[in-house]
């Protein structure tokens, strides 16, 4: 009866993130999320106990420690100063577009993405208004960039957060497998956007209707600034030491805290408290899945018919489908939840994979989502379709190539893997 209850609350809840919302009501992802694990509460089909035991703690606090070093980015105005300056040039809309992808995809790979293109995408809107230009291809290359930029390093999005924290996995090794892919992918978000776009830019987009709100701006404070990229550094040294990574984030972020100039409160106000919600209670959800014997018992059927995702073959479609229907954020945490002791190989596959499968429809990313509502706020609207126009094409290209680097480099195998590598 329990193992019936874990498996029903588990298929509702993946239908819901699959869904979006829930039906007549207001109830995002984050939502849905919450619900299923109250519901393996109320039904007594896990304690509290266990929902402790399923939670990756290490995860949660390192995706906190990155979110407060992103939110002193946010607090000294450096995200402001990089969208002025990529869009006060005095050039055309094909260097803007050049240095929106370079400088999204550069920030996204060292900083927690959501922060990133949640506080770009106004500040784009408000700078490709000024010049006369259509904002909605510039947020569709900062959204597409930053799911390209942040398959770079294992800092660079949640589920790459989680996936090195649960293999241990080195930040030098982890560029080496997967950054070549990710700045090819950025020279792919440039070329189909331009190429889909270039002619469409100068005409300034639809006229949004009603009163728009106002662009927030944090202005620039040089020292506050200095003090971030110190925090950022610092943070990469101490990757390099036997400190375990959590500890080491953590560290920096009660330094950032303990600020003169910018309370603690407004730093703590610009995490992204949903999304760390959401991760809580996928943990719980999986665990219990994962507790109850049902997953093991599909993992070794796997096993034994050779479709693990332990290679392309399998972790490419499994990336991409399982992406787009749930996010990429649920879809590692379940795989990883369920999946003992995956090959290192598999999980540098499933990050850059996944993080690209994110730019193939609206719904493959949180960051996606994030823009699109932003976006709305501020009068510009992204249709699904328009989207799909270049991140169809963005993916496809980017994940062919990440394909063939995989394997050319031998980070995973095409096919299953040999006796000998067992």
């Amino acid at each position: 009866m329990q193992n019936s209850v874990i498996l029903l609350v588990f298929f509702l809840t993946y239908l819901g993130l699959a869904a979006g919302r829930l039906p007549w009501f207001q109830v995002d992802r984050t939502g849905i999320a919450l619900l299923g694990a109250i519901a393996l509460l109320g039904t007594q089909a896990v304690t509290l106990d266990d929902v402790g035991g399923s939670i990756d703690v290490s995860t949660i606090v390192l995706l906190f420690a990155l979110m407060i070093i992103s939110a002193q980015f946010l607090s000294a105005g450096v995200y402001d100063l990089c969208a002025d300056w990529i869009t006060a040039k005095h050039s055309g809309p094909t260097s803007l577009l050049v240095l929106t992808v370079a400088v999204c995809g550069a920030l996204t790979a060292l900083l927690a993405n959501d922060i990133v293109v949640f506080a770009m995408a106004p500040l784009l809107i408000a700078g490709a208004r000024a010049r006369g230009y259509d904002p909605r291809p510039f947020l569709i290359a900062l959204v597409t960039a930053s799911n390209a930029g942040s398959a770079a390093t294992l800092m660079g999005s949640p589920q790459n957060i989680y996936i090195g924290q649960i293999g241990n996995l080195s930040f030098h090794t982890f560029l080496a497998a997967c950054g070549v892919p990710a700045v090819f992918a950025l020279v792919v978000v440039f070329g189909v956007i331009w190429y889909q776009w270039h002619n469409r830019v100068g005409l300034g987009g639809p006229v949004p209707a009603g009163d728009i709100p106002e662009v927030p701006r944090h202005p620039f404070d040089r020292a506050q600034a200095i003090k971030a990229l110190a925090a950022l550094v610092a943070l990469l040294v101490l990757f390099t030491t036997d400190l375990p990574r959590e500890i080491g984030g953590l560290m920096i972020a009660a330094l950032l805290l303990a600020s003169r100039k910018i309370t603690s409160r407004t730093m703590i106000a610009a995490v992204d408290w949903p999304l760390l919600l959401l991760f809580v209670c996928l943990f719980a959800i999986t665990g219990a899945l994962a507790q109850s014997g049902l997953a093991y018992q599909f993992i070794s059927s796997l096993g034994d018919s050779g479709l693990l995702p332990d290679h392309l073959a399998v972790l490419t479609p499994f990336a991409l489908v399982m992406s787009n229907l749930f996010g990429n954020v649920p879809s590692v945490i379940l795989l990883l939840q369920v999946w003992p002791n995956p090959p290192e190989g598999a999980l540098y596959g499933l990050a850059l994979l996944s993080s690209l499968a994110g730019n193939f429809l609206l719904l493959g990313s949180f960051a996606n989502l994030i823009v699109v509502e932003r976006a709305n706020h501020f009068g510009v609207h992204i249709r699904f379709s328009e989207y799909a126009r270049a991140g169809i094409p963005i993916t496809i290209i980017s994940m062919a190539f990440a394909i063939l680097w995989l394997a050319w480099t031998g980070w995973l195998p095409w096919g299953p893997p040999g006796p000998m590598a067992e």
